[in-house]
């Protein structure tokens, strides 16, 4: 049976993740806050972003710039998106 959390982007219950995406505090605090929707939402934008900025992940700036979008993409701010992206109509 999946879990319900309050998801901290569409501040509402929603169903939350399966497993903790990646290790760490911060992998922890996703599985508890982001629901499945938002964090399925994240890694379709997360794989247009590395795709479009043609960043490689053995960089540690790309992976923090990531990270920050990421973040901000959580909590309802400002964040990268690719050029010419509209997202789909709800």
């Amino acid at each position: 049976m999946s879990k319900i959390i309050f998801c901290k982007k569409y501040k509402e219950y929603l169903e939350g993740l399966d497993k903790v995406p990646y290790p760490g505090p911060q992998g922890l605090e996703i599985y508890e806050t982001v629901s499945k929707k938002a964090w399925n939402e994240w890694l379709e934008n997360q794989k247009m972003l590395i795709n479009e900025n043609q960043l490689n992940l053995q960089d540690r700036d790309s992976r923090n710039w990531l990270k920050e979008q990421m973040e901000l993409f959580f909590s309802g701010e400002d964040y990268a998106r690719p050029r010419g992206y509209t997202p789909p109509k709800s």
